[in-house]
Protein backbone atom coordinates (compact mmCIF):
# COMPACT_ATOMS: atom_id res chain seq x y z
CA UNK A 1 0.00 0.00 0.00
CA UNK A 2 1.25 3.26 -1.13
CA UNK A 3 0.99 6.10 1.69
CA UNK A 4 1.38 9.42 0.90
CA UNK A 5 3.95 11.68 2.75
CA UNK A 6 3.70 15.07 3.59
CA UNK A 7 6.70 17.15 3.02
CA UNK A 8 7.09 19.98 5.75
CA UNK A 9 9.02 22.94 5.84
CA UNK A 10 12.14 23.10 8.52
CA UNK A 11 11.37 23.99 11.99
CA UNK A 12 12.04 28.26 12.71
CA UNK A 13 15.07 28.52 14.17
CA UNK A 14 14.05 30.63 16.93
CA UNK A 15 16.41 31.67 19.63
CA UNK A 16 15.82 30.82 23.27
CA UNK A 17 15.12 33.48 25.68
CA UNK A 18 16.35 32.76 29.16
CA UNK A 19 14.27 34.67 31.99
CA UNK A 20 16.00 35.10 35.03
CA UNK A 21 13.33 36.39 38.09
CA UNK A 22 14.11 39.66 39.40
CA UNK A 23 16.21 39.97 42.49
CA UNK A 24 15.54 42.64 45.10
CA UNK A 25 18.30 44.38 47.51
CA UNK A 26 17.08 43.92 50.95
CA UNK A 27 18.23 46.72 52.75
CA UNK A 28 20.78 45.70 55.90
CA UNK A 29 21.67 47.53 59.19
CA UNK A 30 24.41 47.08 61.70
CA UNK A 31 22.49 45.98 64.73
CA UNK A 32 23.01 48.64 67.52
CA UNK A 33 24.37 47.00 70.61
CA UNK A 34 21.77 48.78 73.89
CA UNK A 35 24.02 47.86 77.21
CA UNK A 36 21.92 46.84 79.82
CA UNK A 37 20.27 49.10 82.12
CA UNK A 38 22.36 47.45 85.15
CA UNK A 39 25.55 47.76 83.41
CA UNK A 40 28.61 48.21 85.59
CA UNK A 41 32.47 48.49 84.78
CA UNK A 42 34.44 45.09 85.84
CA UNK A 43 36.22 45.73 89.14
CA UNK A 44 39.50 45.57 87.19
CA UNK A 45 39.41 48.27 85.22
CA UNK A 46 39.77 51.77 86.52
CA UNK A 47 37.20 54.81 85.60
CA UNK A 48 38.65 57.41 83.67
CA UNK A 49 39.21 60.87 84.32
CA UNK A 50 36.23 62.88 83.04
CA UNK A 51 37.40 66.46 81.80
CA UNK A 52 35.23 69.37 83.11
CA UNK A 53 34.29 71.74 80.26
CA UNK A 54 35.01 75.36 81.32
CA UNK A 55 32.09 77.28 82.98
CA UNK A 56 30.43 79.53 80.41
CA UNK A 57 31.69 83.22 80.25
CA UNK A 58 29.43 85.57 81.99
CA UNK A 59 28.74 89.35 81.87
CA UNK A 60 27.70 90.89 85.16
CA UNK A 61 25.57 94.10 84.84
CA UNK A 62 26.49 95.83 88.20
CA UNK A 63 23.20 98.17 88.30
CA UNK A 64 20.43 95.14 88.64
CA UNK A 65 23.44 92.57 89.84
CA UNK A 66 22.49 90.29 87.03
CA UNK A 67 25.29 87.71 85.32
CA UNK A 68 24.22 87.04 81.51
CA UNK A 69 26.14 84.67 79.83
CA UNK A 70 27.67 85.40 76.58
CA UNK A 71 26.92 83.87 73.79
CA UNK A 72 29.93 81.95 71.67
CA UNK A 73 31.48 83.90 68.73
CA UNK A 74 29.81 81.48 65.97
CA UNK A 75 26.53 82.93 67.08
CA UNK A 76 27.72 86.31 67.24
CA UNK A 77 29.22 86.56 63.96
CA UNK A 78 25.89 84.70 62.26
CA UNK A 79 23.28 87.34 64.39
CA UNK A 80 25.76 90.22 62.86
CA UNK A 81 25.83 89.09 59.61
CA UNK A 82 22.38 88.42 59.29
CA UNK A 83 21.15 91.57 60.27
CA UNK A 84 23.84 93.42 58.18
CA UNK A 85 22.50 91.33 55.03
CA UNK A 86 18.36 92.23 56.05
CA UNK A 87 19.76 96.29 56.19
CA UNK A 88 21.48 96.06 53.12
CA UNK A 89 19.04 94.46 51.47
CA UNK A 90 16.23 96.58 52.79
CA UNK A 91 17.72 99.78 52.06
CA UNK A 92 18.82 98.53 48.42
CA UNK A 93 15.45 97.59 47.69
CA UNK A 94 13.73 100.29 49.11
CA UNK A 95 16.15 102.84 47.20
CA UNK A 96 15.33 101.18 44.08
CA UNK A 97 11.35 101.14 44.28
CA UNK A 98 10.92 104.13 45.61
CA UNK A 99 10.80 105.73 41.90
CA UNK A 100 8.62 102.59 40.70
CA UNK A 101 6.23 103.39 43.93
CA UNK A 102 5.92 107.26 43.33
CA UNK A 103 4.96 106.61 39.42
CA UNK A 104 2.38 104.60 40.05
CA UNK A 105 0.94 106.47 42.63
CA UNK A 106 0.81 109.30 40.25
CA UNK A 107 -1.13 106.87 37.70
CA UNK A 108 -3.14 105.73 40.40
CA UNK A 109 -4.19 109.41 41.03
CA UNK A 110 -4.62 110.26 38.17
CA UNK A 111 -7.17 107.65 37.04
CA UNK A 112 -9.34 108.54 40.38
CA UNK A 113 -9.49 111.99 39.33
CA UNK A 114 -10.58 110.77 35.96
CA UNK A 115 -12.90 108.44 37.28
CA UNK A 116 -14.32 111.21 39.90
CA UNK A 117 -14.98 113.95 36.74
CA UNK A 118 -16.61 111.20 35.34
CA UNK A 119 -18.94 110.51 38.07
CA UNK A 120 -19.66 113.93 38.71
CA UNK A 121 -20.35 114.48 35.14
CA UNK A 122 -23.03 112.00 35.28
CA UNK A 123 -24.52 112.95 38.25
CA UNK A 124 -25.18 117.02 36.66
CA UNK A 125 -26.28 115.41 33.39
CA UNK A 126 -28.82 113.29 35.16
CA UNK A 127 -29.96 116.43 37.72
CA UNK A 128 -30.27 118.62 34.40
CA UNK A 129 -32.35 116.32 32.41
CA UNK A 130 -34.82 116.11 35.43
CA UNK A 131 -35.31 119.65 36.48
CA UNK A 132 -36.30 119.71 32.21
Amino acid sequence: MDIPRATLPKALDIPQIYFRPPTADVPTYKPMIVPPADLERPEEVEAEETTEEPAQPTLKIPVIDIKMPIPETAVVVTAVTTAVIAVTTTTVTQSLFEPIKKKVQKQLQAKVNKWKENQKKKKDSSKNSKTE
